[in-house]
């Protein structure tokens, strides 16, 4: 490779796109096989939830640990991910006992908030200039093209193979990363991350806190976990389940209909990330907000009309959701900012898992109120950050 594509998979914001990149095609590919994977496997509505849901829970568990971790083992970290994920999907496809699944899930769970905290750090602590938000939705948009790839090559691949092998096929990228493992190292080394980049003068300006960071730092804890409440209890369940059950669809249809939010998301990703830096995140995290909340309601109102409206706005809406993080960003000081982060990601996390496992818990009725509620809850934030902007 020559050129622009050769020098970015240079940059340290390259590699990390390139390792979440592929370490997201398993994560997309899984939501449609869920049915297929509850059917043969026997499973009760509840073991549905808890199956999608595991994954969730185990970012949730290990954001905080990850978060010390990363400001220290930043390298480390990142060069473990594909290694945790590739140790996960083979529990996964066993095909073994309930509980083995879950344990793959677990695994599964673990690598990615690897990739993840370790990503988002790493490009927080290098954020400079106007264009922060476009590399946080850089980043964002890589992990968005994964999930789009899983879903299409599981979308190809004939029902006949069975969830195993299409599984196994749709997360097969995974071991590019371990190529890169040395180019990993050399990019992020181990010493602690908030020391490379600040000198020791600069450490006690970078200790102080903005004034009312506080609030807003919880503002942003708020919106990101209905944000994540709203997209993972209807991608991880709402769609893959009621799809099939409601409205007959099959593998392919609800890989389409789940392909279609994550391609409008990746068209908008990088100019709402333009965007943000111009006019102010703030701003623009209100009109995303707002965007969910219609979303959330409309596959909440039951029809197969507002099924695909709200997929699709929701949709939309994930090209806001690395914006509170780099609010956060502004009101957070250096040297606590990886801890922040995984303070952050078990909150969000905590939603991914909360979001399945809550529908799955409540059944076909209360998924639609608990989701009306979501709804509700979007919008009454984004009026609040339309109405009082932050940066």
């Amino acid at each position: 490779m020559r050129g622009p594509g050769r020098s970015f998979l240079r940059t340290r914001v390259g590699l990390l796109s390139v390792l979440l990149f592929c370490n997201t095609f398993g994560l997309g590919g899984f939501n449609p096989l869920l049915p297929e994977i509850a059917r043969t496997q026997g499973m009760a509505n509840w073991q549905i939830g808890l199956l999608a849901s595991a994954f969730g829970f185990a970012r949730m568990a290990a954001a905080m640990p990850t978060g010390a971790f990363v400001g220290r083992r930043l390298g480390t970290a990142l060069a473990a991910a594909p290694l945790v994920l590739i140790s996960g999907l083979l529990l996964l496809v066993s095909g073994g006992p309930f509980w083995v699944l879950v344990a793959g899930r677990l695994l599964l769970g673990v690598a990615h908030t690897l990739a993840m905290v370790g990503g988002l750090s790493a490009i927080l602590i290098d954020e400079r200039g106007r264009n922060a938000s476009v590399r946080l939705n850089v980043f964002e948009f890589a992990g968005m093209l994964g999930i789009l790839g899983g879903l299409g090559t599981v979308a190809l691949i004939p029902a006949a193979w069975g969830w195993k092998l299409s599984l196994l096929i749709g997360s097969a990228p995974v071991v590019i990363p371990l190529l890169l493992t040395r180019a990993m190292r050399r990019a992020f080394p181990s010493a602690p991350i908030f020391e490379r980049v600040v000198a020791p003068a600069e450490r006690s300006i970078t200790a102080r806190q903005r004034p009312g960071s506080k609030s807003v730092i919880a503002l942003m804890f708020g919106v990101g976990i209905i944000f994540a409440l709203g997209w993972s209890g209807v991608s991880q369940f709402v769609v893959p389940i009621r799809g099939a059950r409601d409205f007959g669809l099959s593998r392919t249809g609800i890989s389409w209909l789940l392909a279609a939010a994550q391609s409008l998301d990746l068209l908008v990703l990088l100019p709402v990330g333009r965007l943000a830096d111009r006019v102010g995140r703030g701003l623009v995290l209100g009109m995303v907000a707002v965007i969910l909340g219609f979303g959330a309601i409309g596959v909440g109102l039951g029809s197969f009309v507002w099924f695909a409206f709200g997929c699709i706005c929701l949709g939309l809406a994930l090209a806001g959701w690395m914006l509170p993080l780099g609010v956060i960003r502004e009101h957070t000081p250096l040297a606590r900012l990886a801890w922040t982060t995984g303070v952050y990601r078990v909150g969000v996390d905590g939603a991914s898992f909360l979001g399945p496992f809550i529908c799955g818990f409540l059944g076909p009725l209360g998924e639609s109120v608990f989701l009306t509620a979501i709804g509700a809850t979007g919008l009454a934030l984004g009026a609040r950050l339309l109405w009082r902007p932050t940066r």
